[in-house]
């Protein structure tokens, strides 16, 4: 029996070993996938490859007594080696238009888990910070379910030279912040940026308040802390209130309970995994049927349109770039057939990135 006991064990010691070596390996593949998500302003969880994890590794045991143990075995794996991934990573510098609390904030915030976030004033200054190498990445907004889309940052894109890596939605939600101990009744005056009064009218016109314009909604927030009036409130979100230290008098105060807002990622370096989706940018001369042809060569081999825009060219009386979003991979035969047609139709024409599904944030109230 002790002999067994001890045969047991040296076995177990054995496969030990082997088993050190093989973390070593891993974490070390481990640290080259962190590498390239740094590069490419990929975020370190990635719910979708996970469960394929999962999958496929407890496919690997047949004793269905060993396999829940087995795949509790391989989330623990996950785990550390996000943490490991976390660990190379943090201090990652991500580049945001406006302050501490805006909404562009909230999703950095939700996408890079530990990043340093660095402030612009403008969004083509946040990208441009990324074209300098100050900053990893960028998370610019560049599309609203209320607004439509952000017109600017969409000349950025055509003009610059990052690519997008990734497409985040955040709910969004609009909350009356005061400072702590005011009354609905003591609020005469409201503050926000001019989006989100609009999206908040119904509610301001029934209390009667007076608005006031500012450039964003966390700046809105951070001077209703400054004044220290109880009858000045501000529109924004709930985490914003935490920052500066504001009270929420009343939540979910817009209109459309469907408010999002899709913010994209901008790196310096284009990510060559297989996508689910891209994106396009192209122009075309100005004659008839030229845009149909652009359009139909997309279609025509498979590739779903899920957005189709039009900007005018700066500095090109009345010429106009298309940027397009489509589902499928880019890089597949048919997506290389795709973009060599395209390209024989239209002037000018880059990928502007490549992604996964979009992902949704979750709510930002």
């Amino acid at each position: 029996m002790n002999n067994s006991l001890n045969d047991a064990r040296d076995e177990i010691r054995r496969v030990d070993k082997e088993m050190a070596a093989l973390f070593e390996k891993r974490m070390e593949a481990a640290k080259k996938v962190a590498e390239y998500k740094k590069e490419h302003g990929l975020p370190i969880y990635d719910a979708k490859q996970e469960e394929s994890v999962l999958e496929r590794n407890s496919a690997l045991i047949e004793g269905p007594a060993l396999k829940v143990y087995y795949k509790d075995f391989i989330k623990n794996m996950m785990n550390i080696s996000k943490q490991y991934q976390h660990a190379l990573t943090d201090g990652v510098k991500i580049a945001i238009n406006g302050e501490e609390g805006a909404f562009a904030h909230v999703a950095a915030k939700r996408i890079f888990k530990g990043a340093e976030a660095v402030f612009y004033k403008s969004f083509a200054e946040a990208y441009e910070a990324v074209e300098k190498g100050e900053c990893e990445s960028a998370v610019i907004p560049i599309e609203n379910s209320y607004a439509g889309e952000v017109g600017q940052v969409m000349d950025i894109m055509f003009q610059g030279d990052l690519y997008v890596s990734g497409m985040y939605t955040l709910p969004i939600s609009q909350n009356l912040l005061s400072l702590p101990g005011a009354k609905l009744s003591d609020i005469k005056e409201v503050i926000s940026h001019p989006q989100a009064l609009a999206q908040c009218g119904e509610y301001i016109k029934e209390h009667g308040f007076k608005t006031a314009a500012f450039t964003s909604t966390a700046a809105a927030a951070h001077e209703v802390a400054k004044r220290n009036d109880r009858t000045v409130a501000a529109i924004a979100n709930k985490e914003t209130a935490d920052i500066y230290g504001l009270a929420v008098l009343d939540h979910d105060i817009n209109e459309s309970a469907l408010n999002t807002t899709k913010f994209a990622v901008f790196s310096r370096k284009e990510n060559k995994e297989r996508g689910k989706m891209f994106v396009l940018m192209f122009t075309v001369n100005d004659a008839a049927g030229t845009l149909a042809k652009a359009i139909s060569v997309i279609s025509s081999h498979g590739f779903n349109m899920k957005a189709l825009r039009s900007r005018p060219v700066k500095d090109a009386a009345w010429q106009y770039y298309f940027y397009v979003e489509a589902e499928g991979d880019d890089s597949s035969d048919k997506g290389r057939e795709m973009l060599g047609e395209l390209s024989k139709v239209c002037e000018k024409l880059k990928v502007v990135g490549r992604y996964g599904a979009e992902i949704d944030l979750g709510n930002g109230k």
